[in-house]
């Protein structure tokens, strides 16, 4: 579970990040699945975006992926969502420490 700090480290990366996965019109199906999971275990963090054809929305497109790739949803705005989920083997983002209480 990410923090508020973590979660705003993470959205200020994927601003400068490209967007890799595209959701037509075929909506979310095992191909769109196994690519994003293939792109996180990669990068750890990645943009997708829902296509004005799509039958589901970006929030939707968010959670379902989240839950499918158990992967963190970061954040979705418009028609765009990103996504994080930590590289157990080999860990590219580091992320800043929770506050000490």
């Amino acid at each position: 579970m990410l923090n508020s700090k973590q979660r705003a480290y993470l959205k200020g990366l994927a601003s400068a990040a490209d967007t890799i996965i595209y959701i037509g019109k075929d909506g979310i199906n095992s191909q769109i699945v196994s690519e994003t999971a293939a792109a996180l275990k990669a990068r750890e963090l990645i943009k997708g975006k829902v296509q004005e054809n799509s039958p589901v929305t970006a929030k939707e497109a968010c959670e379902r992926l989240a839950i499918d790739c158990k992967a963190e949803a970061i954040q979705t705005i418009g028609s765009k969502f990103v996504l994080y989920k930590r590289n157990e083997t080999a860990p590219k983002i580091v992320l800043p420490k929770a506050a000490k209480k």
